[in-house]
């Protein structure tokens, strides 16, 4: 049994996303929230809500055990790339760009 959450277009880049992904890749979910809970970057919260909604959906749709679910998969995905300009000399422009990415984390009993 495998239950998915996934959070789209949240504004963090995809390369510090990852590094919070693996983290918590294959962990037992109460050591992986632990985890994330006491992580100082910005990555970690999000990724602790997409974990909880995942548990949660587990919970609620299969009727699954919590304290037998693990993370199975997560990855983080480049998103499209917010585009912002600031001025520059003699009435040019240069881009700044926002970065965000797709969240998909999967959880499974193991069976």
């Amino acid at each position: 049994m495998q239950t998915t959450a996934t959070l789209r277009g949240v504004r963090l880049s995809a390369q510090k996303g990852r590094l919070i992904a693996d983290q918590i890749r294959g962990l037992p979910v109460d050591r992986a929230l632990d985890i994330l809970a006491f992580s100082p970057k910005k990555g970690a919260r999000i990724l602790k809500k997409v974990l909880e909604s995942a548990i949660a959906n587990a919970e609620h749709n299969e009727g699954a055990d919590i304290d037998e679910l693990k993370v199975t998969t997560v990855y983080v995905d480049k998103a499209d790339t917010l585009r912002r300009f600031t001025a520059r000399a003699k009435g040019r422009g240069n881009v700044i760009g926002k970065q965000s990415c797709h969240i998909h984390l999967v959880v499974g009993d193991g069976k």
